[in-house]
């Protein structure tokens, strides 16, 4: 595991661990926390459309959640009505992909060279234990809200149970690296009219990769100042008021 990648094997696997899984031919990931004995705890949506836009992308896009498999699974049974919070096995959970895991406390200079996010933070994880008591007591509670692509997803799941993070302002976006990276490459290309600082197109393009990589770094939920510690506890009382 590098920086080429994060792939490791199955028996590398500890309780606690954030763990992903590339789909839809690596458009993006589902994540989830690996809680030992073969499970995984993960936050998705029914019927497998995992990235719940609201619109008519979600008839398109379907993910390769537990939910979507033909057959239902021996040790899982059929998924494909849950949605919240939920616990598959492995196998459900990677859906015949690869096996990756997202890594805390990262350098800067290692978060800018994984060019793609959704892979790695510069925020410190808190011990096993507390990330193994916030995925199991929000699955018990099903107590992480509604799922949304942009503000809730299972990557913004995964990174609150390891850190105890919740970004404070209404209308900022999630935790979610895929989705910061979505938004800094958006602000590279609205960034254009800073073409006009060079004449030339390598000039433009050192330009718009700065931009991105600006973008990536402030949002990055080990950097941003509108996040809070919120005890899982609260956080579940609160989504059930």
């Amino acid at each position: 595991m590098g920086v080429l990648s994060n792939k490791i094997e199955r028996d590398q696997l500890k309780p606690g661990d954030h763990i992903y899984s590339w789909r839809s031919a690596y458009v993006y990931a589902h994540h989830g926390i690996y809680v030992g004995d073969g499970k995984v705890i993960h936050f998705t949506r029914a019927a497998g459309q995992e990235i719940g836009t609201g619109t008519i992308l979600d008839k398109i896009i379907f993910s390769s959640s537990p939910s979507n498999t033909r057959h239902a699974c021996e040790n899982c049974g059929d998924q494909s009505r849950l949605h919240g919070v939920i616990m598959s096995c492995l196998d459900c959970f990677l859906s015949e992909g690869n096996l990756y895991l997202f890594c805390y406390s990262v350098s800067p200079v290692f978060f800018l060279t994984k060019a793609r996010g959704g892979t790695c933070t510069l925020a410190v994880s808190d011990p096993s234990d507390v990330v193994l008591h916030r995925a199991r007591y929000l699955l018990e509670n099903n107590g992480f809200g509604m799922y949304s692509i942009f503000k809730n997803n299972c990557e913004d799941f995964a990174i609150y149970c390891k850190t105890g993070l919740l970004v404070e302002t209404s209308f900022s976006v999630g935790r979610s690296g895929q989705i910061s990276s979505l938004t800094a490459a958006v602000t590279a290309v609205a960034s254009s009219p800073l073409r006009f600082l060079t004449t030339s197109a390598p000039g433009l393009i050192v330009v718009a990769g700065g931009m991105y990589c600006i973008g990536r770094y402030v949002s990055d939920i080990g950097i941003r100042r509108d996040v809070i510690t919120i005890p899982v506890e609260i956080l579940v009382a609160r989504l059930h008021k």
